[in-house]
């Protein structure tokens, strides 16, 4: 009984100290506060059955990887494109820092939102991963092919694909005329 007293006690400190970084996550990935936290918990769930073998290697990685698992098991399930994700709105945010872009008018920044949540709905489940984890997670092709379990080749791609949609959705484009640097 010792051993699962200390299961407990170590796996209760992992969640009290990543559980907002994965829940934060799971809101980029699938844009929904409440089904972000679903997600966590049950990749959670899951995570502890296992802890004994999982503390010993990245936890985090391990746990990262499962809550990507399930929104993409959860998309293919609920015909996700048809629902719109309303939270793209830390995503924006990373994407302006990472662009040195500011922006002054709220206005602008609510219609470059919306710009984005609805270019975001157009990515599959995985493309939406591989932008979620390479450029807000800031994961290099090899660590974002490890975390999905899919070739570095298929991150690529995937990525390649989405951020040309991206590029080619007329909105989110408007939202950002004239900013090129």
């Amino acid at each position: 009984m010792g051993r699962t007293d200390g299961r407990d006690e170590d796996f209760t400190a992992f969640v009290l100290a990543r559980s907002a970084r994965l829940v934060h996550i799971a809101r980029m990935l699938c844009g929904d506060p409440v089904l972000a936290e679903d997600l966590v918990q049950t990749a959670l769930e899951k995570a502890y059955l296992r802890w004994d073998r999982i503390e010993l290697g990245d936890p985090f990685g391990y746990v990262r990887q499962a809550v990507v698992n399930q929104h993409i098991s959860w998309a293919r399930r609920r015909l996700w494109r048809e629902r719109p994700s309303g939270h793209a709105a830390e995503l924006d945010q990373h994407l302006e820092h990472r662009l040195g872009r500011t922006v002054a008018d709220p206005a602008t920044d609510v219609d470059r939102r919306m710009a984005l949540t609805a270019a975001l709905a157009t990515l599959t489940a995985r493309e939406r991963a591989v932008v979620v984890l390479r450029y807000v997670e800031d994961l290099t092709e090899v660590q974002t092919a490890a975390t999905l379990g899919v070739a570095v080749g298929t991150v690529k791609s995937a990525n390649s694909r989405a951020l040309q949609k991206l590029r080619a959705t007329p909105h989110l484009h408007d939202s950002y005329v004239g900013e090129r640097r």
